[in-house]
């Protein structure tokens, strides 16, 4: 009896020592690019294994999240004990230090004239090793001027970071040389809300750039054609409601105006229009039927284009709607 269970073990032991050695012979010629991912496990402790064969494919995960845990905001924000993302809207992505003007101490207290001499070299130094090139310093001006004039359009952070990312983008081609860096930063900003969807015609961006609407024009064309942007054509239902809410226009006359321009653009009237001047006709129409009457003058400086425009188009316009 003790033979034969002793012969029983044996006979066990050589058969997985077997499955052992096929599975492992089948785990070496395994390719971990050829593997199906259904057939892939994600353990516990965070390894990827095959799960046939025990073939680890990923192992030594790191954690990048905190080492605390937080069960609401404010408990996350009372824990956490980093500083501000960084951000391409700055020419060094925010990675700086800052010396503080104030010539006081953590304590609040004041230095003495020793420390205020040594922190006042610091500062001029700070601020000479923040820009160490050319480069820097150019970019540096650029991306104050964009956040300057984002700031009084009133667009939204995202645009900021798209106009940055253009103009990183063209100083890294070289398409600065032989143009101003105004006009460059205020043609990546143009490019930028239109790539956002957020209108703002040239007309509004020359208002807030400190270079004239032509310049603006002909260098966001030569980096566009440059940087291949792909853009798409101007919506003008996307100017309806700033036009009407700077109009004080009810709802009513929103929507009548999307109609009106729903309808003329797919008899063809759009092809080849300024899409500013093409809405704020629209909205001269619409305010004319739902008895909300504006003079053209009134939506003509809204929309900063001529009565002469609001006129041509608002012709077109009621003669393909069919109204008299």
């Amino acid at each position: 009896m003790k033979r034969s269970n002793r012969q029983r073990e044996h006979r066990s032991t050589r058969v997985r020592d077997e499955t052992t050695e096929q599975t492992d012979s089948k785990a070496d010629e395994l390719d971990p690019e050829n593997i199906d991912p259904e057939e892939l496990v994600r353990t516990a402790d965070g390894e990827l294994i095959h799960e046939e064969t025990g073939l680890i494919i990923e192992e030594d995960q790191i954690d990048r999240g905190p080492e605390w845990r937080a069960f609401n905001h404010s408990e996350r924000q009372s824990k956490s004990r980093v500083g501000a993302p960084t951000t391409k809207t700055m020419h060094d992505k925010g990675l700086t230090t800052t010396i503080d003007w104030k010539d006081k101490d953590a304590y609040g207290r004041s230095l003495s004239s020793e420390k205020r001499s040594q922190m006042h070299r610091l500062r001029k130094w700070q601020e000479r090793i923040r820009t160490k090139d050319a480069g820097e310093r150019n970019l540096q001006f650029a991306l104050s001027e964009i956040d300057r004039m984002a700031s009084a359009l009133g667009v939204p952070r995202s645009v900021r970071e798209v106009a940055s990312v253009i103009y990183r983008r063209a100083l890294t081609e070289d398409l600065i040389r032989g143009r101003s860096i105004e006009g460059v930063s205020t043609a990546a900003l143009y490019a930028a809300c239109r790539k956002e969807g957020i209108p703002r015609s040239l007309e509004e961006i020359a208002e807030v750039s400190r270079v004239e609407r032509k310049e603006i024009g002909r260098t966001y064309r030569y980096i566009s054609q440059e940087l291949s942007l792909e853009m798409r054509p101007v919506d003008p239902k996307k100017y309806v409601p700033r036009f009407c809410s700077e109009l004080e226009l009810p709802e009513e006359v929103q929507s009548k105006a999307k109609e009106i321009i729903d309808v003329t653009a797919e008899e063809g009237l759009l092809s080849g229009k300024s899409p500013t001047g093409f809405a704020a006709a629209a909205i001269y129409a619409a305010s004319l039927l739902c008895n909300e009457k504006k003079t053209q003058r009134e939506v003509a400086d809204v929309a900063q284009v001529t009565e002469v425009t609001i006129r041509n188009r608002y012709q077109e316009q009621i003669e393909a709607m069919g109204i008299h």
